[in-house]
């Protein structure tokens, strides 16, 4: 499988552009072929340790079956428009693609 977590900083981030962004990710990118798991939120603020990365304001979290899913997500038109319409207010953006895998059977 192949996760792909995105981090976005926002220009204004005030709980309306927050909740902008994510209603944008729930409409364009929850529903691809592929997808195993979506889910996209805020900060938790409460987590404040040394350990902890607070440089974003929104996280999208997607897991595909495939590479390839992800590959054809990236190109989908759904996708395309998720980022004409919102890039605006992106100050920054990480993207960390990783390929994971289940834990075994104990």
């Amino acid at each position: 499988m192949l996760a792909h977590m995105v981090y976005f900083k926002l220009k204004d981030s005030s709980d309306a552009a927050k909740a902008k962004l994510i209603e944008a990710c729930h409409k364009y990118l929850s529903i691809h072929p592929g997808i195993v798991f979506y889910a996209a939120g805020t900060l938790a603020e409460q987590y404040d340790r040394d350990v902890n990365d607070r440089d974003f304001d929104v996280a999208l979290q997607l897991v595909f079956d495939t590479a390839a899913a992800h590959d054809a997500y990236q190109v989908d038109p759904k996708h395309q428009k998720f980022i004409d319409e919102n890039k605006d207010n992106w100050a920054k953006v990480r993207v960390f693609d990783a390929v994971v895998g289940s834990a075994p059977s104990r």
